[in-house]
């Protein structure tokens, strides 16, 4: 057995891995489909996993106007937690959290999932009493939860500086231990191919251009590689969603801005966690191959381009800095960015649209990865039910004219 996995793989490796089998059926659009996904991400993957899962509709179509995994999905820091402040919030961050750590075994296909944990610290009185709120309000609602004095933080991430006389002195964190990261291809890769096992047709580089009304309910849309009938449509643009929804007249509160991260060259292994800091503004954690992944805020202005700003990368290294002082020499490998779509409370828009049969799972701003299983698994139960999953029932369409927010800004940190 060995020695033929051996000669498997040397014949793969000369041959550029053309006789490989592909991971999903690689088939053109039909002229009917019962669901068309807009969005080959990984949520729009996962809501067509557990469409056909849990639901038994298999008559689904993804389409992506690239290539699976080049949008969002393959542009994020890859931080996983469920430390959210509100109740809605941490329920369906929770449920996404417990999908994660089954989904290597669920989906047959190694998500390479790592709970090392993830420090929010704290740096003012202001700061402290923000994040024992939330860890006491976490506790509550089920979720893993401490708060650590500064020598419990400098145990639990010895590089850090936590000297007194600092600009920012770090007072004490809130940790998830369950928290951590995971590998952006594969969740986008493992989804596909559970997906297609089960019949949806995945549909790349097939780009949406209108979606058909008529009547006040959809009938179908037009894309690059033609028009398709479908009585149900789901959006899951991530950064494109209020574009694609305006195709059907619908103005979403929606404002995209460009998210930017950088990894520097690989280093050994020496940072075991993730950092995340709202004082300063960066988060950070060590990749596998030992790059060091950070990122911060949003970029200021509103825009559709994958590309990041100087100055926003000069204030992510002044502010690593500060936190890791050993980090001084260190030296940039590359840089990006993705479109995020932020809503006015920093919380997702999951549900119907006003329009009969078109659907939205979108607003996630800076926190759609980590929600990508639990996000696929409410929008699915909504759009088989035409009804609101009861997790997803508190960020529907209508609370922005109801003013039932879930304002989110303080929980969502620096960014992720």
């Amino acid at each position: 057995m060995q020695r033929y996995s051996i000669l498997a793989l040397a014949r793969h490796a000369l041959s550029g891995h053309r006789f490989w089998a592909p991971a999903w059926r690689k088939g053109a659009p039909r002229p009917r489909y019962d669901v068309v996904i807009i969005g080959g991400g990984g949520h729009g993957l996962a809501t067509a996993y557990y469409l056909a899962k849990e639901h038994g509709i298999t008559d689904v179509a993804v389409l992506e106007k690239g290539a699976i995994g080049l949008g969002n999905t393959g542009r994020n820091t890859t931080i996983i937690r469920s430390n959210y402040l509100w109740d809605a919030s941490a329920r369906i961050y929770e449920h996404s959290l417990q999908l994660w750590e089954g989904l290597s075994a669920e989906l047959n296909f190694n998500v390479m999932l790592s709970q090392r944990g993830v420090l929010n610290l704290a740096h003012s009185e202001a700061d402290i009493r923000e994040g024992t709120r939330r860890a006491g309000a976490n506790r509550l609602n089920g979720i893993d939860a401490e708060w650590l004095d500064p020598e419990a933080v400098k145990g639990f991430c010895p590089i850090l500086n936590i000297a007194g006389d600092a600009r920012y002195p770090v007072l004490g964190a809130t940790l998830q231990r369950r928290g951590g990261v995971a590998r952006h291809d594969a969740i986008a890769w493992g989804y596909a191919r559970a997906a297609d096992a089960r019949g949806v047709d995945i549909i790349e580089n097939c780009e949406v251009t209108a979606i058909r009304t008529a009547g006040g309910h959809v009938v179908g849309i037009d894309t690059t590689r033609g028009a398709i009938v479908a009585e149900k449509v789901a959006i899951c643009a991530a950064g494109h969603n209020s574009v694609v929804a305006a195709m059907a007249g619908v103005r979403l509160p929606l404002q995209s801005h460009p998210l930017q991260a950088l990894v520097s060259e690989p280093v050994k292994p020496v940072l075991d966690c993730v950092v995340m800091s709202g004082a300063v503004h960066v988060y950070v954690s060590q990749s596998d191959k030992g790059e060091l992944v950070m990122g911060a805020g949003i970029d200021a202005y509103n825009s559709y381009a994958q590309r990041g700003s100087f100055h926003v990368i000069e204030g992510q290294m002044a502010a690593l800095l500060e936190l890791f002082p050993i980090f001084s020499r260190l030296r940039m490998l590359r840089s990006w960015a993705d479109i995020v779509d932020v809503a006015p409370d920093a919380s997702p828009i999951i549900g119907r649209l006003p329009i009969a049969g078109l659907y939205l799972n979108g607003g996630w701003g800076t926190g759609g990865f980590k929600a990508t299983p639990g996000a696929g698994h409410v929008f699915a139960h909504t759009i088989a039910h035409d009804a609101p999953h009861l997790l997803a029932l508190p960020f529907g369409l209508d609370r922005f004219t109801t003013g039932a927010l879930v304002d989110e800004h303080a929980a969502a940190a620096v960014s992720h």
